[in-house]
């Protein structure tokens, strides 16, 4: 194994995913988006993920925002303060950081900082079945408007349906006007090819027999689902919303999987994602943190 660690593949999943799961296990709604192995994987570009292995595993990297960084692999509250400042010396700023994790290092010692831009957006999946209320009503009148002038379909997301989703994610490129390459066109065209590895679970949407839409969409944890992609073409207004609340109700004629919690992630700064997410008001903000350095 090279010194700078290896590039993280498919490969590691085996060896990543439980550590990962222990990291979370237990924090229901209030799990982070970023920590599944599929996520990393995804976005592997985005962050120039390695692997590091041993007794504190980890991944280094890089945040959204350029921050060299290291992801941990286990759990912070039972490493020492030694281990802690090797990894925060060796690769950069410990992120991110569950709340209890951040609590628990809080008096070690350890600067802590959480941005406004990693934050998470989680949502009731009940307020997406329902658009109740005057927050979400126009959110309602647009559902309203696709389902009276379109005959709307629904099919379970699978291989066989691969061709058509990449149709619809290039017509959501040309609608945004991006350049091929741009967004997260490429995670995307993972995800579409590598669903069922990634545990990635999702609909595709016909307007009058046409592609419209897609959505895929990750557990969490019991209950609690991260939004990962959701796709829909312009000229079917209101289809962002039908998605939303279709997949918010998919379990509840008791054959689809229990839906509780939705998680957006994080807004990245951005001004329209942070007004768009916004808008479908979130039962609240998930904070990540990011562990500095030493500060005595």
């Amino acid at each position: 194994m090279r010194s700078d660690g290896v590039e993280l593949t498919l490969a590691l999943a085996p060896r990543i995913a439980p550590l990962l799961a222990q990291r979370i296990d237990g924090l229901a709604e209030r799990t982070p988006a970023d920590l599944t192995f599929g996520n990393l994987w995804l976005f592997r570009r985005a962050h120039q993920w390695r692997w590091h292995d041993g007794p504190w595993p980890c991944l280094s990297g890089v945040t959204y925002d350029g921050q060299r960084s290291a992801l941990p692999l286990f759990d912070l509250r039972h490493a020492t303060k030694d281990v802690v400042r090797t990894l925060v010396d060796r690769h950069g700023a410990l992120f991110p950081l569950c709340e209890r994790e951040a609590e628990a290092v809080v008096d070690a010692g350890f600067e802590l900082a959480n941005h406004r831009d990693d934050a998470d957006y989680v949502y009731r999946a009940q307020e997406f079945r329902s658009y109740r209320g005057r927050a979400l009503r126009k959110k309602a009148n647009l559902m309203a408007q696709l389902l009276a002038a379109h005959r709307l379909d629904v099919e379970p997301y699978g291989a066989h349906l691969h061709d058509t989703a990449v149709g619809v994610l290039e017509g959501w490129m040309q609608d945004k006007g991006k350049a091929p390459g741009d967004a997260d066109e490429a995670a995307c065209k993972d995800a579409l090819g590598l669903a069922p590895e990634l545990r990635l679970r999702g609909f595709l949407y016909r307007a009058d027999g046409q592609p419209a839409g897609f959505l895929l969409a990750e557990p969490l944890q019991e209950g609690v689902w991260a939004i990962r992609f959701a796709k829909g073409l312009a000229r079917f207004k209101g289809i962002a919303q039908y998605m939303f609340h279709h997949f918010a109700s998919s379990g509840s004629s008791g054959n689809g999987p229990t839906v509780d919690w939705l998680n957006f992630e994080q807004d990245l700064g951005l001004a329209n994602f942070r007004h768009t997410k916004m808008s479908y008001r979130p039962a609240f903000l998930l904070p990540k943190w990011r562990l500095l350095h030493l500060t005595a």
